[in-house]
């Protein structure tokens, strides 16, 4: 019996660990062939090892997609892979949290192309493909998902910088939704929150421990898989049926 996505061709960016690792796997538990997209080539072809082993099928493409030629050149070598392009799950991101005096602003830069420059690069190369494979393709429906944040829709003081490439991502979504969803490419939102991944593991420990133990004191850490199940019930929905915005929030603790 096929699983519900067998045919598709799914792009996953921030594959080599976290939410993407996660997701990717999924995916290509539900039947998708999945490129696996990320600067850490050995991490994604341990994931493909791991995801062909299953029986999945997978495609390592090394690239850095603030870089916008490798952005579009990952594009480019999914669909002369595979022949075509379903989903594309923008995943890649980093958190970096201080206030704005005294801020690093190299770190805040790197960051703003991370969250908000790369996936508009990735998303404009991928776009004319998703428009064909919902005209054309086995499922006659695309998919965009974006993973943006609770941060996307609350601001917290030293959150600054990242509250912005997040309330970006939000508003690039919707708009983007409106400008499409009638071409039968679905483009959503994902807004997890308290996740267990490497996102902030390149803030300092002071602040890491001033900013977010508290909220961790308060509620459970959400594990990747539950942000790939999110991600999987978004793109596995019946073909007219689209979804904007889904949250996935950790519950408070006992």
């Amino acid at each position: 019996m096929a699983s519900k996505l067998t045919g598709t061709i799914a792009l996953v960016t921030g594959a080599s660990s976290g939410i993407g690792a996660a997701t990717a796997r999924r995916l290509a538990e539900d039947g998708a062939s999945v490129a696996l997209v990320a600067r850490r080539k050995d991490r994604l072809d341990g994931l493909a090892t791991e995801i062909e082993k299953a029986g999945g099928t997978a495609l390592v493409v090394e690239a850095d997609i603030t870089d916008r030629a490798q952005a579009e050149a990952a594009v480019q070598q999914t669909v002369e892979h595979f022949g075509r392009l379903d989903t594309l799950v923008n995943n890649a991101g980093l958190m970096l949290l201080g206030p704005v005096v005294g801020a690093d602003m190299e770190e805040w830069e790197r960051m703003i192309a991370i969250n908000v420059q790369g996936l508009l690069y990735t998303t404009h190369a991928a776009l004319p493909h998703l428009l064909e494979a919902a005209e054309q393709g086995p499922r006659r429906v695309a998919d965009i998902v974006n993973i943006s944040s609770i941060a996307g829709r609350q601001a917290w003081a030293n959150f600054g910088v990242y509250n912005m490439t997040k309330f970006g991502v939000n508003g690039f979504t919707e708009s983007l939704r409106q400008e499409i969803t009638q071409r039968h490419v679905r483009v959503g939102v994902l807004e997890p929150g308290a996740v267990d991944t490497e996102l902030g593991s390149h803030n300092n420990d002071k602040i890491h421990t001033e900013m977010l133990e508290p909220f961790n004191e308060q509620h459970e850490r959400l594990d990747p898989a539950d942000i790939a199940d999110g991600i999987a019930y978004m793109v596995t929905r019946p073909r007219h049926a689209s979804i904007a915005e889904l949250w996935v929030m950790p519950t408070d603790q006992a």
